[in-house]
């Protein structure tokens, strides 16, 4: 009895988060393209802060380690 309750809602679970990922698989093909034309100015003022972003988070960790490590 307790297996069947087990495997019926392990069947339920998996159901919905396989029908939760579907709806974001569907989003993330619908707008995995821009439709809007960009200038080279707007692209490269997003480049920029792509770069800006990936810098803080590598300060950020950076100052995580240190702190982590007792040496700041």
């Amino acid at each position: 009895m307790l297996e069947n309750l087990r495997e019926w809602l392990d069947m339920r679970v998996f159901e919905f988060i396989r029908s939760r990922t579907s709806v974001i698989k569907e989003i993330n093909r619908k707008y995995a393209k821009p439709r809007i034309n960009m200038t080279r100015g707007v692209k490269i003022a997003l480049l920029f802060l792509r770069l800006y972003l990936i810098f803080l988070v590598l300060v950020l960790g950076y100052a995580f380690v240190l702190k982590a490590t007792g040496r700041a």
